[in-house]
């Protein structure tokens, strides 16, 4: 097969080529290669979560890459001695003893060790990849703008990989379309990295350079469309406005969907059970959305088909979808967290909390309610603070003006003594750690200590057994299409056959 990138074109949802269903980009890796592999090749657009898979990768390869997948993937990366260093590094024949640690990767940077910048290159080339096999549909990737250091490399990875579609959330995402220009002809791009107390003249840009890692000349690559995430009118607007780039489309998420919540507009105040209360003030305005002319789809409780209907009654192209996608077959939740809390949705005892003050974003943060996991405040009290994977760390201005990190979930005493406040540590998690705990990868700490589950999940949680047949206890994602459609299917969009896969893509670049 070609080295190339397949796109749907984003134009008018009259014509149907859009996708009506975009499945959730869920991190850690339970939007897994498997899961938009599956949604993609009935049509819909498959999405694999871009959060933290240079630790998945290595991860895998330390577990035994257990059915070959990954080196799969990294057979098809184009410069074959990059990825099998990257083999010889981390891979361990029949995977490492149980209650062996994993090898620890670098935290990033805002100079990012070179090493480190290559392994994001080829571990979101490879998730794509994989989720490309089998169809000619187009698969996406999910980024959190919160998660700045990686995005450089990252992203550089997953087009070269031949990625359909970016979507981002959790911030302003006004730089990344530009990126995605000067990456589509293999020209460094910028970013620049968010740190509290900077000063006007710091150097915070960061810099990849695609030719530092395929050192040779290439035919373009496709840009990818961009999708905002995003949660108001005036975030809208702004992208629109001032992105340095095109903006394809928006995913207007609600309060209600899974992981991290825009926090309320105003000044935030809690109910009884101590979870935010959002009001008419975060409600979006869909007329002032579709009068900016571009495509939409509605998130946040849209997984059923009265609620796909009632959006595109409302003018919009379709409906993401996480919540339904996470506890199908084909996630990367481990199966052992599914089947707990799909018993809990049979016996009406789900319940998803959302937590104020977990994540050291500082966003609202979703949390399904399961016993043995962080969520119960015994299992919490007992984890030491450690912060080793980094991912959420703050950067910051010190007093010298260098650049440091620091994480609210961290020991106190060091987060202290990095200039934080004492406050902002009360009830904050580890969610680096937890949710590769999440997906079957969790650390292990000095041969006693093993990281646990937190999984975070959206408020439909409570209805997903409507994707059970009589008598089954699982699902799968065609289940979940199958029945999302019901009653709106001439009006949804269809591609592809997914009855005639296509071989692997090749190393060879000729043919770009």
């Amino acid at each position: 097969m070609p080295f190339r990138s397949a796109c749907f074109i984003m134009g008018n949802p009259a014509t149907g080529n859009l996708p009506t269903i975009i499945q959730g980009g869920m991190g850690a890796a339970v939007s897994n290669w498997r899961l938009a592999r599956a949604v993609s090749r009935l049509g819909q657009l498959g999405v694999v979560s871009g959060t933290a898979l240079d630790s998945i990768l290595v991860r895998r390869l330390q577990d035994g890459d257990l059915g070959g997948h990954m080196r799969r993937g990294l057979d098809q990366f184009p410069i074959p001695e990059i990825a099998d260093r990257i083999w010889s590094t981390y891979y361990i024949p029949g995977g490492k003893a149980e209650r062996a640690p994993y090898k620890s990767l670098p935290t990033h940077l805002k100079d990012t060790p070179f090493e480190l910048k290559e392994l994001c290159v080829v571990a979101n080339f490879v998730e794509v990849i994989l989720a490309r096999e089998g169809h000619d549909n187009p698969v996406g990737i999910n980024y959190l703008e919160k998660v700045q250091l990686p995005h450089l490399p990252s992203i550089y990875g997953a087009m070269l990989a031949g990625v359909g579609c970016i979507l981002m959330g959790a911030g302003v995402p006004l730089k990344i379309p530009g990126v995605l220009d000067h990456f589509a002809n293999h020209e460094p791009a910028t970013y620049l990295l968010q740190v509290t107390g900077a000063h006007d003249d710091d150097d915070r840009t960061m810099v990849f350079t695609p030719r530092e890692v395929v050192a040779r000349d290439l035919p373009p690559l496709t840009r990818p469309k961009f999708i905002a995430i995003i949660a108001s009118n005036t975030l809208a607007t702004t992208m629109l406005k001032r992105a340095d780039g095109k903006v394809d489309g928006f995913v207007i998420e609600g309060y209600t969907a899974g992981g991290h919540n825009a926090p309320p507009r105003g000044k935030l105040q809690l109910d009884e059970r101590g979870e935010a209360i959002y009001g008419e003030r975060d409600a979006v305005d869909l007329e002032k959305i579709m009068a900016l002319g571009v495509p939409f789809w509605l998130a946040g409780g849209y997984g059923s088909p009265e609620k796909l209907a009632e959006a595109l009654n409302a003018g919009a192209t379709g409906v993401q979808v996480g919540t339904a996608f996470a506890f199908c077959d084909e996630s990367g939740l481990k199966n052992d967290y599914k089947r707990a809390l799909l018993e809990k949705v049979r016996s009406g005892t789900a319940r998803v909390f959302t937590d104020s003050v977990a994540s050291p974003t500082s966003f609202p943060f979703k949390v399904a309610q399961l016993e043995g996991s962080l969520s119960e405040d015994q299992v919490y009290s007992a984890r030491p603070r450690i912060c080793d994977l980094g991912y959420l760390r703050e950067a910051y201005r010190t007093p010298s003006g260098a650049i440091d990190y620091r994480c609210s979930a961290e020991p106190v005493t060091t987060y202290l003594s990095k200039g934080g406040r004492l406050e902002d540590t009360s009830g904050k998690k580890c969610l680096c750690n937890a949710l590769l705990a999440n997906i079957g990868h969790p650390q292990v700490r000095n041969g006693k200590y093993t990281e646990q589950a937190l999984i975070t999940s959206g408020n439909d949680l409570v209805g997903v057994d409507r994707f059970l047949r009589p008598g089954a206890s699982t699902y799968s994602a065609a289940d979940v299409i199958a029945k999302l459609i019901t009653g709106v299917g001439s009006r949804v969009r269809s591609s592809g056959d997914a009855s005639h896969p296509r071989p692997a893509c090749a190393r060879d670049l000729s043919h770009c």
